[in-house]
């Protein structure tokens, strides 16, 4: 394959990346920036929604984008669910400190694992596509879903930006974010939007999750590469800024694409590591992040 053509297919093959992380990212971006919170279990969140999803469309017979579509709405609110009762049940208790939340969350991430270890298996599993359709360039075809899964990213990425600016919740949300005890003292009940932001971030994992499993399977070990990743966006683009998830996650997902192509995928996990340095140096708040007074 001549230049042009490779170097378009490794540019829409690391914008499906970018855009899946880009929800990724921004789940635990909202929780980094809100709550205030580490949460290392944002991998296993997102590891729980491609199980699910496989679990709800072998469920369902017939053409597969019934299972995929139910396995879309199903997989987000049972983690989410879960999401709720994780934040009841460890982090209120613990108040949300930063240090202990940061051990609870890596026992939640063990718990979490080990459960899927257990009633899902040690298997990778594929989920069916919702449909084969292929995108016919000059140069070559292309996955119509994967184009798909570009155009999905992009609306929940608007739904979201419309609901945290330009709803009562969000407005909630980024009052809470300002200052905690400002908040309370207005009667906000900061409680339940800690809770709200923990289960939106850990369903915005599962979204991702329900769109990529049926290109990379399912697997109970799968959430680490996502967290990881996330981290780097976070750090990036600045915490809780949207257009910084989606900008760090354009960067990281396409320049992966691009350089492994070319060269070896080792080389683009240097350069993030490299920029993510660089950042913290030069910028510590993110490239769309405001500094803390």
């Amino acid at each position: 394959m001549a230049f042009g053509p490779h170097l378009l297919l490794a540019a829409l093959e690391g914008l499906v990346s970018a855009a899946v992380l880009a929800l990724t990212a921004l789940g635990l971006s909202l929780v980094f920036g809100i709550m205030r919170i580490v949460n290392v279990a944002h991998g296993e969140f997102f590891m729980l929604g491609a199980v699910i999803a496989w679990f709800v469309s072998t469920v369902f017979g017939g053409h597969p984008a019934l299972g995929f579509v139910a396995a879309l709405i199903v997989s987000p609110l049972v983690v989410g669910a879960i999401a709720l009762i994780a934040e009841r049940l460890v982090l209120r208790r613990l108040n949300y400190d930063p240090e202990a939340t940061i051990v609870a969350t890596i026992g939640m991430l063990y718990v979490i694992q080990q459960l899927a270890l257990t009633f899902y298996g040690p298997e990778a599993r594929p989920v069916e596509a919702p449909f084969t359709y292929r995108v016919l360039l000059p140069w070559f075809g292309y996955s119509g879903y994967k184009l798909a899964v570009v155009g999905a990213s992009i609306v929940v990425l608007l739904a979201t930006w419309f609901l945290l600016t330009r709803t009562r919740i969000g407005l909630l949300m980024r009052a809470t974010q300002y200052d905690r005890e400002t908040a309370q003292a207005f009667a906000i009940p900061v409680d339940r939007v800690y809770a709200g932001v923990f289960a939106l971030g850990a369903m915005l994992a599962a979204i991702a999750a329900v769109l990529i499993v049926p290109i990379s399977q399912a697997h109970y070990l799968m959430g680490l590469d996502p967290l990881l990743l996330s981290f780097i966006v976070v750090i990036i683009g600045g915490l809780g800024s949207l257009s910084g998830t989606v900008v760090a996650a354009l960067v990281i997902g396409l320049g992966d694409g691009i350089i492994s192509a070319f060269f070896q995928p080792t080389l683009a996990k240097i350069i993030a590591t490299l920029l993510v340095a660089l950042v913290l140096v030069f910028r510590p708040q993110g490239l769309f992040g405001r500094a803390t007074r």
